[in-house]
């Protein structure tokens, strides 16, 4: 029989096990990838479908717009809904949506595909949490960092592996793989996940009416997620950017060359699990402070060399590292600093957190290609320097109101 976990109930230590935690981190990754596998496909799928250069975008906006939309109305309903029959419906909106995209000749069909794989890929936002109720408060940083672990190998590996496929035969077969893995990805979490009944009676018109007055009473999801806001609005600048700089005149690397690039940045998944460890032990504080230097100096490295050089590869390659090691860290502070509110409503405060970072990321895209255009990488460079130091200088005014009090 299936295991029932209320919503106020404190697991025991060994209610998730290390096989239930990657299976979590698993799941999260293969979700999180649908949105990610157009950005390097853009030019393909766009020419294939006879989407002019200037609305090509669009391919990546539609799944963007998606997962906003997902985040705000989708996943607080954790707090309402038993969370895996929520898993497991909206993940089989994300598996409709992949096979529509897959057979989709025209590009009306396909944006309206890439719209609802953005809103069916907001179980991963659903998965997170469902994770940090699983686990026992002595570990929930732990147990949250290495799940996120999953989300970030997710996002990096996607761009490398559909340019890859799409190389070898069709982005087509990309969107036909995704949804063969999320059919299979139900099928494994409808038997592997115990069931988790929230206690909220809420309706659901009074459940996000309750979203405004949990931003307004609740100090510290507003600084996290400020905090987050200007770290991924940097990562976004520098992911949207790069890849641009690479192909051009200075760098002259091909398609596959920007895929390989890309990995670089998996090495920052290390993070996730270490910053879990370090929540766990209290020490939030230095360790948001030492995430936010960390971006900064991924952009200043940058400088080092000139433009085009093997050093100036190698200090972009450094620097995807550290940035991506910076924003992961912070990133499950913030998780492990909100989730320890309260089980009540942990799914309406990942919403809340998520989509505001999620919407300064889309601006910080937005801004990249504009700042890239009028001045290249030195502009885009220090744009993203200038985001970490206001994150640094928004934490300093709160050290200094702890101090005073």
């Amino acid at each position: 029989m299936t295991a029932i976990i209320a919503s106020g109930s404190a697991p025991a230590e060994t209610t998730i096990s290390s096989w239930m935690t990657f299976l979590l981190a698993a799941a999260c990754g293969l979700i999180v990838a649908n949105i990610y596998y157009a950005q390097p496909l853009i030019g393909p799928i766009g020419a294939e479908l006879g989407l002019p250069p200037h609305a090509a975008g669009l391919i990546v906006t539609m799944a963007q717009i998606g997962y906003g939309v997902g985040l705000l109305f989708i996943v607080p309903l954790g707090d309402l809904i038993e969370n895996r029959r929520l898993v497991l419906g909206i993940l089989a909106v994300a598996t409709l949506a992949l096979l529509g995209a897959a057979i989709s000749t025209q590009p009306a069909a396909f944006l309206a595909a890439m719209l609802f794989v953005g809103l069916g890929s907001v179980a991963v936002q659903t998965l997170i949490p469902y994770a940090a109720h699983l686990a026992p408060e002595a570990r929930r940083g732990r147990v949250v960092g290495n799940v996120s672990v999953g989300l970030l190998l997710g996002i990096m590996l996607s761009r490398p592996f559909s340019s890859f496929i799409t190389a070898l035969s069709s982005w087509h077969v990309v969107y036909f793989t995704s949804c063969i893995v999320m059919i299979v990805l139900i099928a494994v979490l409808r038997f592997a996940l115990p069931r988790r009944v929230p206690t909220a009676r809420l309706s659901y018109g009074a459940l996000l009416a309750s979203m405004v007055q949990i931003a307004r009473s609740t100090p510290v999801l507003r600084r996290r997620a400020l905090y987050q806001a200007f770290l991924f609005a940097a990562f976004s600048l520098f992911w949207t950017t790069t890849p641009l700089l690479l192909a051009g005149p200075d760098f002259g690397l091909t398609q596959r060359g920007i895929g390989l690039f890309a990995l670089a940045g998996v090495a920052g998944a290390i993070a996730a699990p270490l910053a879990g460890r370090v929540a766990d032990r209290g020490w939030s504080r230095p360790a948001t402070a030492f995430a936010m230097l960390c971006v900064a100096v991924a952009f200043l490295v940058t400088h080092i060399a000139r433009s085009g050089s093997t050093l100036s590869l190698a200090m972009l390659v450094a620097a995807a590292i550290v940035l991506d090691f910076g924003v992961q860290t912070n990133l499950v502070l913030g998780y492990r600093d909100l989730f320890a509110l309260g089980a009540a409503h942990r799914s309406r405060l990942n919403g809340l957190y998520m989509a505001t970072f999620f919407i300064a990321g889309a601006i910080g895209s937005a801004v990249g290609g504009w700042a890239y255009a009028q001045g290249g990488w030195p502009l885009v460079s220090w744009i993203g320097l200038a985001l970490p130091a206001a994150a640094l200088l928004c934490f300093a005014t709160e050290f200094m109101s702890r101090l005073r009090a």
